[in-house]
């Protein structure tokens, strides 16, 4: 966890990350996938996957960095409970993401969330969650960007979004080899020398 514990910054610097919780690898690898990069594509600094390793999906999302820009951190393996506590311990705040916790868009949890001004762990469940993730032990708060049935990406998407209001979806990512230009028909993509020289 040495690379992804909270550090003091300004709030405009406040890091998120996401910890990719019950992933089975012979049944979530596209899934599990999806919520990485969504991550990754909401401005999210880092994913964890706990408490089991998947190279596949590591490779995926590390050679998509490299491709499309920007930094965006990824560990693999660390027990959910150790990174939890450790998040803590560095003052970070955890939010676990589920659709039995305050409603994202009728109550004030996330305006709580972004007044305490600290880095933010998103607990994202792949299974059903230990009943501990509802406790303050481990979540400071559950959130819910609904109380109907829905996709954990989806959750996730909206709550980068609520986050960040809106401004996530313009970000310029550093030193792309690959970037879409956006029109209003067709598709364009612009690439780099060194794409090219790199095939």
């Amino acid at each position: 966890m040495e690379n992804s514990t909270p550090s003091q910054q300004s709030s405009s610097t406040r890091k998120i990350y996401v910890l990719r919780w019950g992933h089975r690898p012979q049944r979530d690898v596209r899934l599990t996938t999806h919520v990485a990069l969504t991550a990754r594509a909401l401005c999210a600094s880092g994913f964890i996957l706990s408490d089991t390793e998947d190279a596949h999906i590591q490779e995926t999302i590390m050679k998509i960095t490299r491709a499309w820009g920007g930094t965006f951190h990824f560990e693999m393996g660390a027990s959910w409970k150790k990174a939890v506590r450790d998040w803590k311990a560095e003052g970070g705040v955890v939010v676990h993401l589920t659709a039995y916790g305050e409603n994202l868009q009728s109550s004030d949890v996330l305006s709580r969330i972004k007044k305490l001004n600290r880095d933010v762990l998103v607990l994202v469940g792949s299974q059903k969650v230990p009943g501990e993730f509802y406790s303050s032990e481990v979540s400071d708060f559950n959130v819910a960007v609904g109380n109907q049935p829905h996709s954990e990406c989806s959750a996730l998407a909206l709550f980068l979004d609520h986050y960040f209001e809106g401004k996530e979806l313009a970000k310029h990512f550093e030193d792309p080899k690959i970037e879409i230009v956006p029109k209003e028909r067709g598709k364009e993509i612009r690439t780099s020398k060194l794409l090219v020289d790199s095939t």
